[in-house]
């Protein structure tokens, strides 16, 4: 018996270590991206995965309105954000 858990241990403990290294920080991440698109609101300057820069004009839930250059509106969805930008970024 007590060779079973001697052969079992160093796969517990990669498993452990595996999980504060990789598992809990990717869901920390996870659990932040979510929480910054949900936050999103009309005026934000934001960048999508794709480069673009611009602000938020119009929400629904799934989709968001940003306005790319005076007159250039594009339609994207929320998971495109990855990242609000500061106020007056956009000039």
């Amino acid at each position: 018996m007590t060779s079973t858990l001697t052969s079992m241990l160093p796969l517990v403990l990669m498993f452990v270590v595996l999980y504060f290294l990789m598992i809990r920080p990717q869901m920390k991440r996870q659990k932040e991206a979510r929480a910054m698109i949900d936050a999103l609101v009309k005026g934000d300057e934001v960048a999508t995965n794709g480069g673009l820069v611009g602000r938020v004009v119009g929400l629904d839930e799934q989709f968001l309105q940003v306005e790319l250059a005076q007159g250039v509106v594009v339609q994207l969805q929320r998971g495109a954000v990855v990242q609000v930008l500061p106020k007056g970024t956009l000039k």
